[in-house]
């Protein structure tokens, strides 16, 4: 187990080197355990920083559990799974949500944890709107297992959502403390939140503690975000709440964390990826 460990962090450590001279920002967002809310923040996040002016796509790498066309509300005529049983290729299943903002479809169900996804080394994943990419949000699934931390591991950036509930708390600090083999720097969004100092206080507990046992990580706060009526209500209409209601206080906090991820990333090394699909084809083959 050792030797397998140890080859899969050389193969991570050869793709960030190989992706290093790249230009599309790289996210993985991340919960310790589902419920959080983490895939309608992925995909509101991913609405909000192409209101910005930047080019999106996000990925929902939530393997056998997928849900983001549910969430921005389209109807996926192909996905992940038609690519791997060789009935689509990548344009096929890319979705235009608006211009300049796109989605890669995953796949709900068991069957998809079926095939080998090493066949996609075999396939062309070139495709020119993926290359031209300013970020890319990968929504990946809950937990520590090593198909999420594949994902986690070969992103630049990296985002984990909890919530103010013990077992969220502790799964996220479980996230936190995997991923900091890997990562110096890790971002966090406190969702349903009863406000700001709650959201501070969560944080500062969940920092001191990581401080204490993983010295070398920096932790930083994006946001948080309250609970509210609204979100529910636009997830039942199967519409961002983003787009919805522009102007309420959970799209101003998703526009604060936007704001504030822009900020951070800009003080850092830009991951620069001029062929995105070596980036698809390299980790998933790693599941």
């Amino acid at each position: 187990m050792k030797n397998q460990a140890a080859g899969l962090d050389k193969l991570i450590q050869d793709e960030l080197e190989k992706n290093a001279n790249n230009s599309t920002k790289i996210i993985a967002i991340t919960s310790g355990k589902g419920g959080v809310g983490k895939s309608t923040i992925s995909a509101n996040l991913a609405y909000s920083l192409w209101n910005m002016g930047y080019k999106v796509g996000i990925f929902d790498a939530d393997i056998g559990l997928a849900n983001l066309d549910l969430i921005f509300g389209v109807n996926a005529k192909y996905n992940l799974l038609d690519v791997l049983k060789g009935n689509a290729s990548l344009d096929d299943i890319i979705i235009n949500i608006e211009s300049g903002l796109y989605l890669i479809p995953g796949y709900t169900g068991e069957e998809i944890l079926k095939y080998d996804l090493n066949i996609l080394d075999k396939m062309d994943l070139q495709n020119e709107i993926l290359d031209s990419l300013d970020l890319l949000l990968i929504d990946t699934g809950a937990g520590i297992n090593q198909n999420v931390q594949t994902f986690l591991n070969v992103s630049k950036y990296l985002i984990v959502i909890t919530m103010p509930d013990p077992a969220a708390l502790t799964d996220a600090y479980a996230s936190i403390k995997v991923a900091s083999k890997h990562k110096d720097k890790i971002y966090m969004i406190i969702n349903q939140t009863r406000g700001v100092k709650e959201s501070q206080l969560i944080f500062d507990r969940i920092s001191n503690v990581a401080k204490q046992n993983i010295p070398n990580l920096s932790l930083e706060l994006l946001g948080k975000i309250s609970s509210s009526d609204l979100i529910i209500q636009s997830n039942r209409q199967r519409k961002l709440f983003t787009k919805l209601f522009p102007q309420s206080p959970p799209s101003a906090s998703i526009d604060i964390i936007a704001r504030n991820l822009l900020s951070s990333m800009e003080q850092n090394m830009l991951l620069d990826e001029s062929k995105f699909n070596k980036f698809i084809r390299n980790i998933l083959y790693r599941f």
